[in-house]
């Protein structure tokens, strides 16, 4: 029998949190004794009702402290609880050698928080730059029964061996990167995006290899369009 698991394919299921939840603000979540996860928690949610999230992939060479910033401010004044995963090795399992310890590494975070939010299964999002944008295209189209969006920056490559689902994808390139050109890169994805049939938005900037601010707006407006203003 095929194992999917090989092809990028995660176990979580959505299911009633067990444990008490987490108080509003940044926390290490001890599941791992190296490179550890971190999840922000909102100030105003109600763990009891469905609550939008958010996992976001690190670069290459990167951490939860260098890429968290771009993310965590949108986190905690829209009202979205945002995993920060790390990857075991410098970088993800699936640039190195192929799905292994990092994909079961987030089974695991994914369950946790899971254990002690209700999570919105219509608004489950997984994001990254370079690296990480590649790990969120590659595992997001290959987890479209859980993953809702996909918010891609800077991905440099796509590679689904297990499509599943329809999740909505929102990709930013830069038009100066030399480190993923764009032609091989974001336009490729698009084009392939958009020839499988994947509903798509798709942003050029005239930027470098680097997070750019206005794009992470629009990918977090992207993600959130159809939720109301927090009060």
């Amino acid at each position: 029998m095929l194992d999917l698991s090989l092809l990028g394919r995660l176990s979580f299921q959505h299911a009633a949190p067990s444990k008490p939840p987490l108080p509003p603000g940044r926390h290490d979540l001890g599941l791992f004794d190296t490179r550890d996860y971190v999840l922000i928690v909102p100030e105003g949610i109600d763990p009891g009702r469905p609550t939008p999230f958010m996992c976001l992939f690190h670069g290459g060479g990167g951490s939860a402290e260098k890429i968290l910033p771009i993310m965590r401010r949108h986190a905690e004044e829209r009202g979205f609880l945002l995993l920060v995963p790390q990857s075991l090795f410098p970088t993800w399992d699936i640039v190195i050698a192929g799905n292994g310890p990092d994909r079961e590494r987030l089974d695991v975070g994914l369950a946790e928080v899971a254990s002690r939010f209700s999570l919105d299964p219509t608004h489950f999002a997984f994001a990254g730059h370079s690296d990480g944008g590649s790990y969120s295209l590659s595992n997001g189209l290959s987890n479209g029964q859980i993953v809702t969006h996909i918010l891609a920056f800077s991905a440099g490559f796509m590679t689904v061996l297990a499509q599943e689902g329809s999740p909505k994808v929102f990709i930013a390139h830069g038009q100066q990167d030399t480190q993923t050109p764009i032609a091989t890169a974001g336009r490729s994805h698009a084009a392939k995006l958009r020839h499988a049939g994947y509903e798509l938005t798709y942003v050029e900037h005239g930027g470098p290899h680097a997070s750019q601010p206005p794009m992470v707006q629009l990918g977090v407006d992207y993600f959130l369009k159809d939720v109301p203003p927090r009060g």
